[in-house]
């Protein structure tokens, strides 16, 4: 099993290597979103053994460390949680909601293409996305919203409103963020 693990960590790493490209808005081929998926999996294992728990819905923790390295989002949809690295450093974790059936939350890997302290959705009655950060061309992004730890939204990704302020802080424009399922 331990090996299994290096080796997805090592597809990983070098998957994470090579940022998508700005201009490039998603990968969302079976390679990237196999990515995607084990980089998931290594970040559950690296929240065991660096907080030993899981934030239930609408919580977060958060560890003030000295890191070095670019930030990234890793998502895993099958346990409804974001983790956030600098370098290789676990940092955050929090309790999410995805998308529901049938707009379900795109798996692969994307850059936020986009960064707003407020927006309002177009498409849903102008509903607040506090501290959105787009991460598609079709308006799926990361934002605070309602956290039930379920899938519950119409494809974002609805993050802890005080987790979504920190991590909108940690992140650029271009920032990886990787969806697995």
């Amino acid at each position: 099993m331990k090996k299994l693990a290096l080796a997805l960590a090592a597809s990983t790493l070098c998957a994470l290597s090579v940022p998508v490209a700005p201009a490039q808005a998603a990968i969302e081929t079976v390679e990237a979103r196999m990515t995607a998926t084990s980089a998931a999996v290594i970040a559950h294992q690296d929240m065991m053994e660096t907080f030993g728990k899981r934030p239930k819905p609408g919580q977060y923790l958060w560890r003030d460390v000295e890191a070095g390295g670019e930030a990234r989002v890793v998502v895993g949809l099958g346990d409804q949680l974001a983790y956030v690295y600098r370098g290789e450093t676990l940092v955050a974790v929090a309790a999410i909601s995805s998308g529901k059936a049938p707009k379900i939350t795109p798996t692969g890997i994307f850059n936020v293409l986009e960064k707003k302290p407020m927006h309002r959705s177009r498409k849903y009655d102008n509903a607040p996305m506090p501290f959105m950060q787009r991460i598609d061309q079709y308006g799926i992004a990361l934002h605070a919203g309602h956290n039930p730890g379920r899938p519950a939204s119409h494809g974002c990704v609805r993050l802890p409103s005080q987790f979504a302020a920190k991590l909108y802080k940690v992140t650029d424009v271009g920032t990886t963020v990787l969806i697995g399922a």
